[in-house]
């Protein structure tokens, strides 16, 4: 299955922040969109990433003034990313390779979604369930 597959079953739409926003305004696009990432994009496209994971251990070394500061302070700038013609589990590979949980998708230049590691399993689950059917099937009829 292909990264386009997935994006067209959950959609393309993808939450995002500039670099200059908030550490508050972060946490509170999170909270709204009920998401644990979001690319940060500026004039030349995804320039970073920025996860709650990120937040949480700059919180920790910086206290509450963090919250105040931009995003562009704590996001991560070599950002993986894939493509639609990307196969999920090439994708998978990837994500745990890297300790990663958010991928943005690019094509063309320009973000076109972004895929979890919640979206990778689902697609393996409905793969695996596939399957499953499918010999079920062959096992009953011959």
């Amino acid at each position: 299955m292909r990264i386009a597959d997935v994006l067209r079953a959950k959609g393309s739409a993808v939450a995002t922040v500039s670099p200059d926003t908030t550490v508050a305004g972060l946490l509170a696009g999170l909270a709204e969109h009920n998401i644990g990432a979001m690319p940060v994009v500026g004039s030349g496209g995804v320039v970073g990433i920025v996860s709650e994971r990120d937040v949480v251990r700059k919180l920790h070394e910086r206290g509450e003034v963090l919250l105040s500061r931009p995003v562009s302070e704590i996001m991560t700038t070599v950002v993986a990313t894939c493509t639609p013609r990307d196969s999920v589990d090439d994708l998978s590979v990837l994500m745990t390779q890297r300790r990663i949980r958010h991928v943005p998708v690019i094509e063309d230049g320009r973000l076109a979604g972004i895929v979890s590691i919640g979206d990778v399993v689902k697609t393996r689950m409905e793969e695996l369930e596939t399957s499953q059917e499918q010999l079920q099937a062959y096992i009953a009829h011959g």
